[in-house]
């Protein structure tokens, strides 16, 4: 029997989560006992340690399916374990023992239920949770809204879409607001605001 098809007989496949999230990407075999190199989008990838079901998609849904190929990936991987290595990460998946078996999954699309993400501490966020939010400062003026952010090491940084604007926009057309507690007054995931001491001028 084929490691691929011990893949899709072991897993009984659950209906696709309400609240995906994509978080990361499957790379290439790691080794020759079906090890995977995995590509995390954020650099807390906590959820993807934490988690022992991943869904999957393929690298382009819009992309023809190759003859055969696409059948033959599974939505659903349950995830033996999970590691650090070098400046990536390596995961172990049920059913997968060799190269070959780790190979054909390269490129698939990692997806993980939000309500599997482990509770962060407090005052800490997920970026998945702050996208989207309205940004106002202290004068009730309203920055805009949060497209996304950056890692730049010691902290991250809120990148901003100005009002009247629709992502993606220009770098040069965004707002950067360091997610440090100097400038953050608030976050209000309820109310999906973030409040700010940080001026239209800045």
């Amino acid at each position: 029997m084929t490691a691929s098809s011990d893949l899709q007989t072991s897993v009984t496949e659950p209906a696709w989560p309400d609240d995906a999230i994509e978080v990361g990407r499957l790379l290439d075999a790691w080794g020759v006992k079906g090890w995977i190199k995995v590509q995390a989008y954020s650099p807390d990838a906590q959820a993807l340690f934490s988690s022992r079901r991943w869904f999957l998609k393929p690298a382009d849904d819009n992309k023809p399916a190759v003859a055969g190929k696409a059948k033959a990936l599974p939505t659903l991987l349950k995830i033996l374990a999970v590691r650090d290595h070098g400046d990536g990460i390596v995961a172990n998946i049920e059913g997968v023992t060799d190269r070959s078996g780790a190979e054909a999954l390269g490129g698939a699309r990692i997806f993980l239920s939000r309500s599997s993400f482990p509770k962060p501490e407090t005052d800490e966020y997920y970026w998945v949770d702050l996208i989207g939010l309205a940004v106002v400062n202290r004068q009730g003026e309203e920055l805009g809204t949060v497209a996304g952010l950056m890692d730049t090491g010691p902290h991250s940084v809120l990148r901003i879409t100005p009002p009247g604007l629709q992502a993606p926009v220009k770098p040069d057309q965004e707002r950067l607001i360091p997610f440090v507690a100097a400038f953050i007054d608030d976050v209000d995931l309820a109310e999906r605001r973030i409040s700010v001491d940080w001026g239209l001028d800045y």
